[in-house]
Parts: C-alpha cells; structure tokens; sequence
C-alpha cells in the first residue's frame, strides 16, 4: 500500500456521509493538486479526510465530475483478483437466494460494491456495461472471473449510454468472450422475452420492472392493453400470459417491436398482440382522436429527466404523457405510470402524474408504489440508486 496515491478532503468537506456509506466524491470536495490531475483514469487511491486520517479505498478518475468512488472501506483494501472474486461471489448468493432460474441482474453497481458497473445475466451469457474507468481497466480479470463463477460461456461488453462518456471511455462494445446466436429467450412472469444482447437498449432486457410486471398483468386480466415505450413487450406480453384478452405495443423501435411479437409467438399469444411503430406522444394523441379506450394503460418511457439540469423539462413531459394517456383509460380501468430518471424524485413525479390525470378530468386513486426488483438493490445512502418509480392507478 505504501506506493498508492493518496487523496485529500478539502478544508470544510464533512467526511460523515462517506462514512455512512455514501460512495461518491465530487470534484469540488477535494484536492486536486497537479498529482492528483495526472493520476490516470481507473486510479486506485487512499482518500484521507482534511485531518490525514484515511478514510477508504477509492478509484479516481480526474476528468469526472465524481473525481473518486469508494471501493472498500478498509483503506488498505487491495482491489485485485480475490476482492473481485469476493464481491461478485456475495452478488450472485443473492440472486441464487431469489430466483430459480439464472435470469437477473447480477451486479448492481453501488448498491453491490461496484461502482459504475453493471452486470445482466440471461442463463450462459452475461452483458457487462462497465460505466467507470477502473472497472473498465480491469475488464479481462472481472469477464475471467464471472465465467469461473457463474460458467458463463459468451460475455457482452456494453459500452452504450452517456454514463462512458462522462467518465471519458470509449463507446465500443465487444463480445469479449463466446459468441451469440440470434436473440436469447428470457422466461419471465409466465412469458417469454427475446433479449438483443449486442444490439439492443441497454443489456437487451429490462429486468427492473419484473415485480411491476406481474403486478400490471394481475388486475390487467380479462381487459385489453395498451403498453407504450413497449420496446420487446415489457407489460404487454406479461398480460397476455396472465390472462389479458388483447394487448397493442407502441414503440419507436422496429427491431423492438418484431422482438416482441416474436416473444408474443414464443408465449403464444401471438393471436392477441398487435404492435404500432410510432412518436409515444403523437400515438397517444393520435388513439385519443380515434376514442380508443383500454382497461390497461401502461407508458414506460426512457428517462425524460437523467439530469438535474433536464428535471423540469422532464417533469413536464411526464406530465403530458399522463395528460394523454389517461382519457384513454376505461371507468375503472387502471393507468400504469413509469420514471427511470433518477433526477426525478417520487413526490415530483407523483406530482406531475397527477396533474396531468387531472387535466384530463380524469379522478385517480393510488393503487400501488413500485420500484425495482430486488436484483436490483438499493444503497440506502446513495437515492440515485432507487431510480425506478412505477405508480398504479384506478381512474374514474
């Protein structure tokens, strides 16, 4: 340990939410010397606080606004083979805890002690989205030890999203080791997904939503849907496999869309599903003028607000999503609302979903609060970690 770089605090940053478990520090909270300016990318580093009492082993990358990350709370920790062998061993006893088959989020990023990093996993083959510098520096050992872990045979490096850029990592994703034949089939409250895993959105599947799936496909029984940002079939084939009686997928994707009617043939259902390629907000107006009206009406858009900067202008559009899909809901028929932007905290988004049912003269009540699966964990210090809100409502 005696040649790792050491960071400091700055004068008058409270050290105490670091150690209480929150993982980040922000470029204006240290020093940053001309050392500390040169440290490559991917650093591993001691940060002590403003008294040179260490504090925790961290990862440092000069060029992001979150100048370090907290890997260990030892600060002699060494983050080599057995540390990530560790971590990704106490991950997967998780999920083997929680499901029967090997269908989930492996690893979670903060809340599973790797920052900036995500782990998917559809049976043999896993997607890694490796969003920070140093796990990207470790890539080969971390890709080498899931596959002794897990027996994966084909891993996807990911490298989509802003979350790279930010860090200043490339945007080139890569099989990195095995190879894909076609789409996987992903079996998920009783229906069956087909995943993209190198060419679709983020890892191919979305395995948040499961718990809100199958909450949505329960009172969906016996109405007919409408499931819009549908993209291979989220809500819409999880009804139909629970016993929905007709299903429309909106998105704005072709290839999302041809996923999910092959999902909707591989659940059977394919007699039932329909799909519209589309604008969400010129479909939404477009089935109002047409007096559409379904007993199930779900809208799960990408995340309208990703930043601070971008939350009133999400907050706006969440609201005119609510606005027009709200008249096309039945008495009594329920309305499914979903945010994904961790800038967008519940009581706003509540807040905007209601004035825009309001607008709608449509009267609401709150069936039930959603959040993500619980492969997806949450670091009670961290609130960007709980960035999945899905409300249910029933509209009179």
């Amino acid at each position: 340990m005696s040649n790792r770089p050491v960071i400091r605090l700055r004068p008058k940053t409270d050290p105490r939410p670091l150690k209480r478990g929150f993982p980040w520090v922000y470029d204006n909270q240290l020093v940053t010397d001309r050392r500390t300016r040169a440290l490559p990318p991917g650093s591993i580093a001691t940060l002590e606080d403003t008294e040179r009492q260490p504090l925790a082993t961290v990862t440092i990358n000069p060029n992001s606004k979150i100048i370090a990350r907290v890997l260990d709370t030892d600060p002699s920790a060494e983050i080599d083979r057995d540390w990530l062998r560790r971590r990704i061993e106490r991950a997967l006893a998780l999920r083997e805890a929680l499901y029967d088959a090997p269908f989930y989020r492996l690893i979670h990023a903060e809340a599973d002690g790797f920052p900036g990093t995500v782990v998917d996993r559809f049976g043999d083959a896993l997607v890694i989205q490796p969003n920070a510098a140093w796990i990207d520096a470790m890539l080969p050992d971390f890709a080498d030890i899931l596959s002794e872990i897990t027996g994966a045979t084909t891993i996807i490096k990911n490298a989509q999203g802003r979350a790279r850029g930010l860090e200043g990592l490339d945007d080139a994703s890569s099989v990195l080791m095995g190879s894909l034949d076609g789409p996987v089939p992903v079996p998920m409250n009783c229906a069956t997904y087909m995943a993209d895993l190198d060419g679709g959105q983020k890892t191919g599947l979305f395995y948040d939503q499961r718990p809100n799936h199958a909450f949505v496909a329960r009172v969906s029984r016996g109405r007919n849907v409408l499931d819009v940002f549908s993209h291979v079939g989220g809500f819409a084939l999880a009804a139909l496999a629970n016993g929905a009686t007709a299903a429309l997928s909106i998105d704005g994707s072709e290839a999302a869309l041809h996923l999910a009617e092959r999902g909707a043939d591989a659940t059977g259902v394919a007699d039932h599903f329909t799909t519209r390629k589309g604008d969400a907000f010129d479909t939404l107006a477009a089935l109002g003028e047409e007096g559409r009206q379904f007993g199930s009406v779900i809208c799960d858009p990408p995340a309208f607000a990703p930043s601070k900067s971008s939350r009133d202008a999400g907050l706006r559009a969440y609201e005119k999503i609510a606005r027009l899909a709200a008249p096309l809901v039945e008495p009594d028929g329920f309305l499914t609302l979903c945010s994904c932007s961790g800038a967008a905290d519940l009581a706003a988004f509540q807040s905007a979903s209601l004035r825009g049912i309001g607008r709608a003269g449509r009267f609401a009540q709150l069936l039930r609060v959603g959040q993500a699966g619980p492969d997806h964990p949450r670091l009670p210090a961290l609130d960007e970690s709980g960035y999945l809100k899905t409300l249910i409502f029933r509209l009179a």
